[in-house]
């Protein structure tokens, strides 16, 4: 019996897989300005229920990029989370694109609005000009509400300005201490019934000297021989800092999927390296 190591193992009724997308908008993360967090912290909270990242795009403040971006991710059918550019300020263009992208309009969400004049009222702490929703600085604060029509909104526990779901599409702020809470909400509000739904397990071994093209076809007919188990390679040029098999050249190669699948696959992928003429060193499994 191989010692796979397993995520988890649950029974649960057989629900169709779904694929989770992210698209991070904004200028400053394409200069370097600013440093993406979202894409590791959607990593984490997917991988904690059982889920994984399928894709994620960068895009920029630019109108017709996102349009269009997000005219293919609604066709897609995809489940995805969009981090930037629903603020009121001039490069805040996500709102109305997600419109665009849909055919239709922005209006203002009445629970939205409620929500951003209780923050404007507890900003101004007493002050009644701060407080005043009809000045132009308020009224403008109110454009973060305007989603496109047949919006959900998402709430914020960070400073209560929401944001908004739409055909499994979550549209969340550029902050990631805002938009991480907001994306692991929409997970268990909407997702839960694909949680850990899968057996899932991933085992690999160390090749050193190992040559991708010629661990190819293995690698390519273990996935055909052994249909949803996935075979991946990790070359490295060798790191001296860990010394041992890592400090030279080697490929990580091992198997992920259903864990029910894979131990033929994996007697079969040690047995065809060593075949190739190679050695195999296991990785200690943590």
């Amino acid at each position: 019996m191989v010692d796979v190591q397993k995520n988890v193992s649950i029974d649960a009724p057989q629900v169709p897989m779904r694929r989770f997308g992210l698209i991070v908008i904004g200028d400053e993360i394409l200069s370097g300005r600013r440093q993406d967090k979202h894409f590791s912290k959607l990593i984490e909270l997917l991988n904690e229920r059982g889920l994984s990242l399928s894709w994620a795009k960068y895009v920029a403040d630019d109108p017709e990029q996102i349009t269009a971006t997000l005219k293919e991710s609604f066709a897609s059918g995809d489940v995805v989370f969009s981090t930037g550019g629903i603020g009121a300020t001039p490069d805040d263009h996500t709102r109305q694109c997600a419109a665009l992208a849909l055919g239709t309009t922005t209006e203002l969400h009445p629970t939205a609005q409620e929500l951003i004049a209780g923050r404007i009222q507890s900003m101004a702490e007493g002050d009644p000009i701060k407080a005043d929703l009809s000045t132009s600085e308020n009224q403008h604060r109110f454009k973060m509400g305007e989603f496109p029509i047949g919006s959900d909104i998402i709430p914020n526990p960070y400073n209560q300005i929401p944001g908004f779901r739409i055909h499994e599409h979550h549209f969340l702020p550029g902050f990631p201490v805002m938009a991480a809470p907001m994306m692991a909400w929409c997970l268990d509000e909407h997702y839960s019934d694909l949680f850990h739904r899968e057996n899932w397990a991933e085992q690999s071994f160390i090749v050193p000297k190992g040559i991708e093209s010629t661990l190819t076809p293995l690698m390519e007919r273990i996935e055909a021989d052994f249909p949803g188990v996935k075979v991946f390679s990790l070359p490295s040029v060798g790191d001296a800092t860990r010394g041992g098999v890592y400090a030279q050249r080697h490929i990580e190669l091992g198997i992920k999927g259903n864990a029910n699948l894979l131990e033929s696959a994996w007697t079969a992928l040690r047995t065809g390296t060593q075949a190739l003429g190679y050695e195999i060193h296991d990785i200690p499994q943590s």
